[in-house]
């Protein structure tokens, strides 16, 4: 590894020279079956013909021009989202870090402009994650992140995941938005309770409050419904996506209503490099994928399986998995092991996985995998426990 890079990752001793599907290839030839996804990134896999074909077209035409000029392909996926979701009006930016600050800076415009600028607060949740910039470190308010970057951005106010009691005593004069994730990532594949979910909208409706969800790992296809909430039947009024929206390039968006979004006129927010036509062009190719008739099931049924699948495993070593938790294909094992040795031996056997939280191994395969790729990652698991207990 190089000496010039700066040391803020606990990189695996580890290299990939190409990638097709679900797998990984080292230099020498070693296949990898990728259920890290790039932290959820690659959901399409690597290297999708469609994906590669739309990129190499777009990247021969043009890369950037800002967003001084009208960009066609952004408008098509602007309108492509909308259709598919709650929103009326779609922004875009890079990452999801800056989704999520774009997403908190519309909420506190929203208010200002009703009249209210003394709304500036949002109420959270403990076990978030929402990004590395300092405002969305705040958000999430983990002192892990946060230890030697104080002081914290002002303005949020942390609840318990889950807790309604808690987050309506958390309610004050000077509340904007509730800022959660339908399921906690990082914070070790913690499902909200869909009654959870609809209570938010409630009571952000009470209150007057905007309601800010959080997809940028969950969303985009991963529970098997493009966004994690539908299966609540509710929406928010302001969603954050990345990750799977570019399946592997870089791309983020905020999506809001019409209403949230109103006071969001020229000159209040920008991105330089957000929405530019290679992006849109691969966010585009991503939709083309997801939107076919058919995929999102396929990806609901094989979840289910891998769900079973897991749960069997559980049952079997019990010394070393503790049980199965989350949705779809946003899946945690919660270890009673260390889960970064249980992970380590999973690399061994050629099995990409991600931690979290709560000693929780993360799943988040791409979601093109098939029965196939079910019970190789369900075999590499099972070597590992076995290899584990008879070390144990």
């Amino acid at each position: 590894m190089s000496d010039a890079l700066m040391p803020t990752y606990a990189r695996a001793d580890l290299a990939f020279e190409r990638g097709e599907g679900p797998y990984l290839y080292t230099a020498d030839g070693r296949r990898y079956l990728d259920f890290a996804s790039g932290i959820a990134v690659n959901a399409l896999g690597h290297s999708h013909p469609h994906l590669v074909e739309v990129l190499q077209e777009q990247a021969a035409k043009l890369w950037h021009v800002s967003n001084l000029y009208t960009i066609p392909d952004g408008a098509r996926l602007a309108e492509r989202i909308a259709a598919s979701s709650f929103a009326d009006r779609v922004f875009f930016c890079n990452s999801g870090a800056e989704a999520v600050e774009g997403a908190l800076k519309l909420a506190r415009r929203y208010h200002f402009a009703a009249g209210h600028p003394e709304k500036t607060r949002v109420i959270s949740c403990t076990g978030a994650f929402h990004g590395r910039t300092l405002t969305t470190l705040s958000a999430a308010g983990n002192p892990k992140y946060l230890d030697g970057f104080g002081p914290v951005s002002e303005g949020f106010d942390s609840v318990p995941f889950g807790n309604m009691n808690e987050l309506r005593n958390a309610i004050t004069s000077e509340t904007a938005a509730i800022l959660v994730e339908p399921i906690q990532g990082e914070g070790g594949v913690r499902p909200a309770d869909l009654d959870y979910l609809r209570a938010l909208r409630a009571v952000c409706d009470e209150y007057g409050l905007l309601l800010i969800f959080d997809e940028i790992q969950c969303g985009m296809g991963r529970t098997g419904k493009l966004f994690a909430h539908q299966w609540a039947d509710m929406a928010p009024d302001v969603m954050a996506l990345a990750k799977g929206l570019g399946s592997g390039f870089p791309i983020g968006a905020i999506l809001a209503t019409d209403k949230a979004a109103e006071a969001m006129q020229p000159g209040t927010h920008g991105s330089t490099f957000g929405g530019n036509p290679l992006a849109m062009a691969v966010a585009n190719a991503v939709l083309d994928v997801m939107l076919e008739e058919g995929f999102l099931p396929q990806v609901d049924r094989i979840a289910r399986l891998l769900w079973r699948e897991l749960n069997d495993l559980v049952k079997r070593y019990p010394e070393v998995l503790a049980g199965v938790r989350g949705a779809g294909m946003m899946l945690g094992l919660q270890c009673v092991a260390p889960n970064t040795e249980i992970i380590a031996k999973l690399r061994e056997e050629g099995l990409l996985t991600v931690g979290a939280a709560e000693n929780v191994i993360r799943l988040l395969p791409p979601l093109i995998i098939d029965e196939t790729q079910v019970k190789e990652a369900v075999q590499a698991i099972d070597r590992a426990c076995a290899t584990w207990a008879k070390a144990a």
